[in-house]
């Protein structure tokens, strides 16, 4: 199973295509963590989960969406509601209450994966502004039995080798 994520793209469009494009036989799933900056109807979010970022003025984009995935519980977020640049304690608290194994998040551009509590928090960083790197980046989370394996690739498609990180998920 393979989901692709991607947050904080504010207004890009092409460059939203071109990875959905890219990946779209190779993924099952794809998310949009926020800060598109486009409508909820936009054709171009087609067949993603998105949620409503701080930049995104569209009410019909959700804040939180929750989805079962290959037996893993998703809780994807833009996160500045959740003061994700200060800290994760207040996304984990949300996380554990709606049971969450995996938290999808952006907000504050910065690229990253790390396991606490039992949860997986991905941060796919951004495709247009990124923060503590130079790179725009997006992610492949991959899901095989209880092993995460979450990749990150750069606007082009180039992978990131030195940002792969491999988790086991809770019951693993």
């Amino acid at each position: 199973m393979k989901i692709l994520i991607m947050s904080d793209s504010h207004g890009l469009i092409d460059e939203v295509e071109e990875i959905k494009l890219r990946h779209q036989q190779e993924v099952d799933y794809m998310i949009h963590c926020g800060d598109s900056e486009l409508k909820a109807a936009d054709q171009i979010l087609s067949g993603m989960d998105v949620v409503k970022g701080n930049c995104d003025d569209d009410e019909e984009l959700p804040n939180e969406v929750i989805k079962e995935i290959d037996g893993c519980r998703f809780y994807i977020t833009h996160g500045h509601l959740h003061n994700v640049k200060s800290t994760l304690m207040n996304v984990t608290y949300r996380a554990l209450e709606c049971n969450g194994d995996i938290v999808c998040f952006g907000h504050s551009h910065i690229a990253g994966a790390e396991m606490a509590n039992d949860i997986l928090f991905i941060n796919p960083g951004s495709i247009r502004m990124p923060r503590m790197r130079k790179e725009k980046t997006y992610v492949i989370l991959e899901l095989e039995n209880s092993t995460a394996t979450v990749h990150f690739y750069e606007v082009n498609g180039d992978i990131i080798k030195g940002l792969t990180a491999e988790f086991i998920l809770k019951g693993g």
